[in-house]
């Protein structure tokens, strides 16, 4: 979204996937801060296994193997990085008004259980943005890339051609 902000003449289509325009709410983003103190002190792991995997994914048969690759992702990354992604999201622009600017050909993708973002705020979005094709893929949360990786594909295939 900040790249069509920026550029929107560079950007001839657009897939916004499991995504939010909304900024952050004061609650939520100090909701991050016990995190980000965890992660620098040591505690990485047990924020990705209790606090964060757990709500972003649907309940499927490889659940347990997401969330391993996810907290192995994270630890290889290191607290950094995590501290640096969490601080991007507390001082998130609010991109809805820039929403009825996009004027090329849009994907609109989440899952169906996205607890992060939901697929209603997808729908939301679709609506303010013209050329929006709106898909929500079943049995996924927050990474269907990685829960229900042949029907993203798929969905992007057709899209693009």
């Amino acid at each position: 979204m900040e790249i069509i902000r920026r550029a929107p003449d560079r950007v001839s289509q657009l897939c916004l996937m499991d995504t939010n325009p909304v900024s952050e709410t004061s609650v939520r983003a100090a909701e991050r801060e016990p995190q980000i103190i965890a992660a620098r002190t040591g505690r990485l792991e047990e924020i990705m296994r209790e606090d964060l995997v757990p709500h972003y994914l649907a309940k499927t048969l490889f659940k347990a193997h997401i969330l391993e690759l996810m907290v192995d992702m994270a630890l290889s990354l290191g607290p950094e990085v995590f501290v640096r992604q969490s601080r991007a999201l507390q001082k998130r622009r609010d991109q809805q008004s820039m929403l009825r600017n996009i004027k090329c050909p849009t994907l609109i993708l989440c899952g169906a259980q996205d607890q992060i973002a939901q697929p209603k705020l997808h729908e939301f979005m679709a609506e303010f943005i013209g050329p929006a094709e709106l898909v929500v893929i079943g049995n996924a949360g927050h990474l269907p890339t990685l829960e229900q990786p042949e029907a993203t594909i798929a969905t992007l295939q057709t899209w693009l051609d």
